[in-house]
């Protein structure tokens, strides 16, 4: 970066980082961008589980094929414990 304003702002959480800045910082500091922005980390985790939780409701069926199992079980890891 060339000033040091872009990095305030991140750690500010005044602006989040884009994919090629999380990695990079995740080489610099040697620990994982999960870690280095848990807290959008965690956000983003929690969007997910719940977009898992609506798609899964959508493809709920009486007699799902194997396919379709597959797929609700991979739903159910995401939308994590409170999964039917």
């Amino acid at each position: 970066m060339k000033d040091g304003a872009k990095v305030s702002r991140y750690e500010q959480f005044v602006r989040d980082p884009g994919l090629e800045t999380a990695l990079a910082c995740e080489v610099i500091f040697e620990r994982p961008a999960r870690e280095l922005f848990a807290g959008l980390y965690q956000q983003i985790e929690q969007e997910v589980a719940e977009r898992a939780k609506v798609l899964a409701r959508k493809m709920d069926c009486e007699t799902p094929d194997a396919e379709t199992v597959r797929k609700l079980q991979t739903l159910a890891r995401l939308a994590g414990p409170q999964t039917k």
